[in-house]
């Protein structure tokens, strides 16, 4: 029970992939200005590290070594190929707000780092527990992002005015320049809290 809760708490908070580990940046910084994007791509990318995982971690016995990161490549596309759809299905407006982005989760180092690192090397279930927690840990930090940039940047949430009228947004939030403050900022809070947690540890 102790490895499961690890496998899965690991990749929300001690080892996220975004403000942890720093991966993943170029849709954390370019999707991220509004909260519906942000979750769009946060849930289209743990979609994929799942399925991927679940598939990668059944054929790792079968996978001859030498071709492993162009197989993982293939099943990783598949499954973004998939995502796409299903999201072009559910909303063409959130397809066309990510753009080119939903394809490229296809060479997304997080995904292909945990299927080299971990799936490939594990059970099924753990790998499960992997992907869920990577991916909720990713979609956490696109969210934390979305929401800042958008309330600052357009004085609403998910689209809802939550800002007084007199509030002048700054726009500069919604541009990608806004997109490193608010990562700078948000990277500040998380190391002051993990330093805080550490203190208390010792």
């Amino acid at each position: 029970m102790e490895n499961s809760a690890d496998n899965f708490f690991r990749g929300l908070w001690k080892e996220n992939p975004v403000f942890v580990q720093l991966l993943g940046m170029c849709p954390i910084l370019a999707v991220s200005n509004t909260v519906i994007n942000s979750l769009a791509m946060g849930l289209a990318t743990t979609f994929v590290l799942i399925c991927s995982g679940i598939l990668i971690s059944l054929m790792r016995n079968i996978i001859p070594k030498q071709v492993r990161i162009a197989a993982f490549i293939i099943i990783i596309a598949t499954f973004v190929t998939v995502a796409e759809f299903i999201l072009q299905a559910v909303s063409i407006e959130i397809h066309k707000s990510l753009g080119a982005f939903i394809s490229l989760i296809v060479v997304n180092c997080i995904i292909l780092g945990r299927a080299e690192a971990f799936a490939s090397r594990n059970p099924v279930f753990p790998s499960i527990l992997d992907a869920v927690g990577t991916g909720l840990g990713f979609t956490f930090a696109l969210f934390c992002m979305g929401a800042l940039r958008e309330v600052l940047g357009s004085g609403t949430f998910a689209g809802i005015a939550v800002m007084p009228a007199a509030f002048e947004p700054w726009i500069v939030f919604i541009l990608p320049g806004g997109g490193f403050f608010v990562l700078g900022f948000l990277l500040l809070v998380v190391n002051h809290i993990n330093s805080s947690l550490k203190r208390r540890a010792a």
